[in-house]
């Protein structure tokens, strides 16, 4: 059986000094496991407005399903201003509120999720009360949810989070992001390996993968680590590179693949994201492949 991916949560604009790119982190991932050919989904919503429109033909065009988009009548679609050091390391300043704050859960929605082999979410979503309700309400149809941790202050709360990751079956974290909720909920460990088992034991998840930058990732799958210490790249820009991570690893950890390969593959393709421009440049199987023989 082909698998199915929902994500839910924010659709909007990156807009930098010079051009503006389509984004937001589920759809990120949603439009990179659709290229890597992945029957995938979104749930969000946009205003009724051009850019709204013009969002929508994108995602269209790039092989994901927009029957879940829904449209607003009152508030715009989202946009992001985008701020890039000399490093290419990317803040934002995120518009609120917008159209993806009040996406609502629609019987229809509660379905896909019901038909999906996972749902994917985040914590930004989780900003403006009618899109927290409603993710708890799909959270209840899911069949494995998984929770991508994206720190966006003020925009979260140590409550929050610690439910959220109750509610999830895999969690995905940046390094600065797992040492920031460990020591939220009183971890007294120094490591990175500690603080993961910590984490899993919280909140009894077998399941959580941590981001490392340019120095790879880490795995914990069903109580066993997996490892890689990256690829060496010139950084365009980082947004998105974290979102195609989460992409490339549940592609293959959910079509069966091992966990050491599903892991080396995600950061080819992190690092393939990060060396272009925007969170969703064009790369084919065949890139990612060529690339990890370098």
């Amino acid at each position: 059986m082909a698998t199915k991916i929902v994500c839910f949560g924010e659709v909007l604009f990156d807009v930098f000094p010079t051009h503006r790119k389509i984004g937001g982190a589920p759809l990120n991932v949603a439009l990179r496991m659709a290229s890597l050919g992945i029957n995938t989904q979104i749930i969000s919503r946009i205003g009724q407005d051009e850019i709204g429109k013009e969002l929508l033909d994108f995602v269209s065009q790039n092989g994901v399903s927009t029957d879940s988009i829904q449209v607003d009548n009152t508030f715009a679609t989202g946009e992001v201003l985008v701020k890039l050091d000399e490093k290419g390391s990317a803040s934002y300043t995120i518009n609120y509120p917008v159209a993806w704050d009040k996406i609502e859960a629609t019987p229809e929605a509660q379905n896909v999720v019901a038909n999906a082999d996972a749902l994917v979410f985040g914590s930004l979503v989780c900003r403006d009360n009618t899109s927290y309700q409603s993710l708890l309400s799909l959270l209840n149809c899911a069949k494995y949810k998984i929770f991508d941790v994206n720190l966006r202050a003020p925009f979260y709360t140590k409550e929050l989070l610690s439910d959220l990751m109750k509610k999830a079956d895999f969690i995905k974290f940046n390094d600065d992001e797992l040492y920031e909720i460990s020591e939220y909920l009183g971890s007294p460990f120094h490591s990175l390996e500690q603080n993961i088992q910590f984490i899993a034991e919280k909140t009894n998840t077998k399941h959580i993968c941590v981001t490392k930058g340019s120095h790879g990732a880490v795995l914990l799958y069903n109580n066993q680590l997996f490892y890689n210490s990256g690829y060496k790249i010139t950084v365009a820009d980082t947004v998105g590179a974290g979102d195609s991570f989460l992409a490339g690893l549940l592609t293959k950890l959910l079509t069966g693949v091992a966990p050491q390969n599903a892991i080396d593959f995600a950061c080819a393709l992190g690092a393939l994201v990060a060396q272009n421009e925007g969170a969703n440049p064009t790369i084919s199987p065949e890139a990612i492949a060529e690339f990890m023989q370098i």
